[in-house]
């Protein structure tokens, strides 16, 4: 990157942060940074690759804007969002009533409706053990906004949906949670969690590139140790990444599991 892209970068930054009223350390906290200090070097140097998308959503500007490129700050689209503070003085958050709806509402011109991959059972024939695979199944829906996923740079043709299962990723993911994939993104870029389809099985992992293969890890690290696999494995075990992970979402019932 050469050093003008990154003081435009870095420029915008500041310049968003501002706009925003927050101030870094705030910013910082809301990010679940460990220390301000990217902050500060984010200022100088513009803000990761990897990070861009929350950080634009969270200031509620462009990801494109905010990575240099020459296109307004905002948008329409980008005003509707109520988390941007309207001054340094006003709330950081404002609370706003949910708007309930069914298979019978029209979706609204900034929404999108996912489709559900699952694990579905298939019949091997008599006397042999059924296998599972992960396929696309037709009827539920989700409704999604297309403004988070242009936030994410994610493709609303590429947009997935899937329930979690299972405790590896406690408590970032609970199981039983609504997970987004981009199915466009199965490059690995070290550190991303991904959905993959493991012989048939659903997983949720996040992928590291290794000299022979690749390297699964949980954000339950201490229950789930990292498997690490080469090539033949990856070819015997039919591992194929379905996508990049992009956003996830879980219901909290009165007399839910504990998270801790």
């Amino acid at each position: 990157m050469s050093k003008q892209t990154q003081n435009l970068k870095g420029q915008r930054f500041r310049e968003a942060l501002e706009d925003s009223g927050l101030t870094g350390a705030q910013l910082a906290r809301i990010l679940d940074l460990e220390n301000d200090q990217n902050i500060t070097n984010w200022k100088a140097r513009g803000v990761p690759a990897y990070m861009v998308g929350e950080v634009a959503l969270t200031l509620v500007v462009e990801r494109e804007w905010l990575e240099g490129k020459d296109v307004p700050m905002r948008t329409k689209s980008t005003e509707r969002n109520p988390l941007r503070p309207a001054a340094n003085d006003s709330p950081l958050y404002v609370l706003e009533p949910m708007a309930p709806w069914d298979s019978e509402t029209p979706i609204d011109n900034d929404e999108v409706e996912l489709r559900l991959y699952k694990e579905v059972e298939l019949s091997s024939g008599p006397g042999k053990v059924a296998r599972t695979e992960v396929q696309e199944i037709a009827g539920p829906k989700l409704r999604f906004s297309r403004a988070t996923m242009r936030t994410c740079g994610v493709d609303p043709s590429n947009a997935v949906f899937a329930t979690n299962s299972g405790n590896s990723n406690h408590p970032l993911i609970l199981s039983g949670a609504t997970v987004g994939i981009d199915t466009g993104m199965t490059r690995i870029v070290d550190g991303e969690m991904y959905a993959i389809d493991h012989d048939g099985h659903f997983r949720i992992k996040f992928l590291q590139r290794t000299a022979n293969g690749i390297k699964m890890r949980s954000f339950n690290s201490q229950e789930y140790a990292d498997e690490d696999y080469d090539f033949d494995q990856i070819m015997a075990q039919r591992v194929v990444i379905l996508g990049r992970i992009f956003w996830w979402s879980s219901i909290r019932p009165l007399k839910g599991p504990s998270l801790i």
